[in-house]
């Protein structure tokens, strides 16, 4: 095939694959989302919102560094923009298909720095766990200077009427095929090279060992105190990020830190319970500002807000990722080759 058709069609399928899971983070959002959305877009400050896409590209910069520390810990060196790029990647393609998107950034960067994905799996575990220790502790300061606050907000979603969702394929259900189909591929491929049961046994203790050897990498890690500094920027980012958006509303004006951080913690919860937090994310936002006296369809707006500023990034940085990733690497290999010609060594990342 000639190499400038091949290379066009690369282009053309990861773009596709972008496209594809853009549909994907939308496809949930029926008429009634998008009246929210259009009321909340009406009534936004715009010349906010580039200082809140700059606030949220820096937070996802922020998690590519400290990836790439723990990656560094296992004896490899990731290049940054790869890193960058592959967790884009990631976040976009949880827009649709939850969990999948950490399998896939994983997939991604081993392609293009040649790492075991098994192992960046391991590294990914460990930074959830990191990252569930920090939302414990931004729940505890939350309520140290909110008590019973919590009790409140629980009480606000589950004794307000709900209204039944529009049917169609979840993103659990898109996970679910996703994985039997793999599934399947698997039983194929070990069928095809006549694999027994103890061949797969063999191979799947194999990859544990290498996803654990990806967890223990905090053992290893010596720039931790860079690890801790990247790890508080990175929420002190999505801190900001809800301490700006009340500006972009004059009704919202007059909160402060103390409603941000509640915003966080409601926050980081919806966009665990729902794919991408569709729906999940605007709704405890509005409950929580509800509980702070703000007019409810002011509320309902201002969760749409944060989230539409947050989806838009990964949309367009996750779409964007996904068709600069291979153009961005046939160059750096070329580079590469050229300056290993010319000295005789390959140059570092």
């Amino acid at each position: 095939m000639n190499k400038k058709l091949r290379n066009a069609l690369q282009y053309l399928f990861f773009f596709s694959l972008g496209f594809f899971f853009v549909w994907l983070s939308v496809k949930d959002i029926d008429d009634e989302k998008w009246q929210h959305i259009r009321f909340a877009l009406s009534n936004t400050r715009y010349y906010l919102v580039a200082p809140v896409f700059l606030i949220l590209v820096a937070s996802h910069y922020f998690r590519a560094l400290r990836w790439r520390l723990l990656i560094q810990s296992l004896g490899y060196t990731p290049s940054r923009f790869n890193t960058f790029f592959s967790v884009f990647v990631g976040y976009l393609v949880n827009q649709g298909v939850p969990r999948m998107g950490e399998v896939v950034k994983c997939t991604v960067l081993g392609r293009y720095d040649k790492i075991p994905p098994d192992k960046l799996i391991g590294t990914i575990i460990l930074e959830r766990l990191i990252d569930a220790i920090t939302l414990l502790l931004v729940f505890g300061i939350t309520l140290a200077i909110q008590p019973g606050l919590y009790q409140r907000l629980v009480e606000e979603v589950f004794v307000s009427d709900g209204k039944p969702g529009k049917a169609g394929i979840s993103g659990g259900q898109i996970f679910l095929i996703v994985v039997g189909a793999l599934l399947l591929l698997a039983i194929g491929w070990a069928i095809v090279k006549k694999k027994t049961l103890a061949d797969i046994k063999n191979i799947l203790k194999g990859i544990a060992g290498k996803i654990w050897q990806g967890v223990g990498a905090i053992r290893h890690l010596r720039k931790r105190g860079l690890f801790l500094l990247l790890t508080v920027c990175m929420w002190a980012c999505y801190l900001a990020g809800g301490l700006i958006g009340f500006q972009a509303l004059e009704q919202t004006q007059q909160y402060g830190i103390k409603e941000s951080f509640t915003v966080l913690s409601a926050g980081s919860i919806g966009m665990v319970v729902t794919p991408g937090g569709i729906g999940g994310y605007p709704l405890l936002v509005e409950k929580t500002m509800i509980l702070y006296d703000l007019q409810p369809e002011i509320a309902t707006a201002f969760g749409w807000l944060l989230w539409i500023a947050q989806t838009v990034i990964i949309i367009f940085g996750g779409a964007i990722s996904f068709a600069v990733l291979p153009w961005y690497n046939r160059r750096r290999d070329k580079r590469r080759r050229q300056q290993s010609a010319g000295t005789g060594v390959a140059p570092q990342t």
